[in-house]
């Protein structure tokens, strides 16, 4: 059976990776992100060539790809580099529950298997739609406090912000969740989080383990509800932080079951 689109892929993040996986087309892959963690046959299968911001731009052309595929503005550069030795390169810049499952579905179209990938999509498209129906059975939505990073605090980006509302809660900085980048969402003023008072605080330090103690003994976060009743979680940074699949199934069903075990107690 002849095979149309690329034949050989590099990924430079995790999420094209997993979603080529999920579509069955794993073996066009030649390269993948050494932060790669889902799925785990993955770092088991492939040679890993680049990091988030930098990458082995010799050990990729070794491979001879006929597309790369990176996210964000952050890997201009390495997209650059490949572009000027002959390289396709498609870096995608989404930041939102739909740009998400948009990209799954051009992702897949650019591979050749479109049809697959419109009803891979579809079907995590049902997936939230079911989180959220439920969570519109909740006896109240708690005020949600998601920190990406704790020195500077940086709060939710847009899709995690989403994710929160889709699972029942609200994002205490919905305005900051705009912003494309960290630097944009950084707390210039960490007493904002006392005067927001979340009732859930989600941890995710992009790479590190997340520490509810170190949080719950900053000046003043004593008299943070989500501090004085213990609601302090971590939510591991594979799970939400990569702008693909995981977010949408593994990340969004963990908040969640903190919103609703947190509603029902609060009942």
């Amino acid at each position: 059976m002849s095979v149309s689109g690329p034949r050989r892929i590099v990924c430079l993040t995790e999420e094209p990776t997993e979603v080529l996986y999920a579509l069955g087309e794993q073996d066009r892959i030649v390269g993948i992100s050494g932060f790669t963690v889902r799925p785990a046959i993955a770092r088991r299968q492939k040679p890993k060539v680049s990091a988030f911001t930098s990458a082995k731009i010799d050990e990729i052309l070794r491979l001879e790809p006929d597309f790369v595929v990176g996210f964000s503005d952050i890997q201009a550069e390495i997209a650059a580099a490949l572009v000027r030795r002959g390289i396709e390169v498609w870096i995608a810049n989404h930041r939102s529950v739909e740009g998400i499952l948009d990209y799954v579905r051009r992702l897949g179209a650019l591979v050749g298997v479109a049809q697959r990938a419109h009803a891979y999509a579809d079907g995590l498209r049902r997936g939230l739609d079911d989180i959220a129906a439920q969570a519109v059975a909740l006896p109240r939505r708690p005020r949600v406090y998601f920190e990406e990073w704790d020195d500077p605090q940086i709060s939710a980006i847009r899709w995690v912000s989403e994710l929160i509302a889709i699972a029942g809660g609200d994002d205490v900085f919905p305005e900051r969740a705009l912003e494309p980048l960290g630097k944009g969402r950084i707390l210039e003023d960490p007493d904002e989080v006392i005067r927001r008072a979340p009732e859930i605080i989600l941890g995710s330090w992009c790479g590190k383990k997340f520490r509810a103690e170190k949080v719950a003994a900053r000046p003043g976060w004593h008299a943070v509800p989500a501090v004085r009743d213990g609601q302090l979680h971590e939510i591991k940074s594979p799970l939400i932080l990569q702008p693909g699949p995981a977010a949408l199934t593994d990340g969004v069903r963990e908040i969640a079951r903190i919103v609703r075990r947190w509603a029902e107690r609060t009942a």
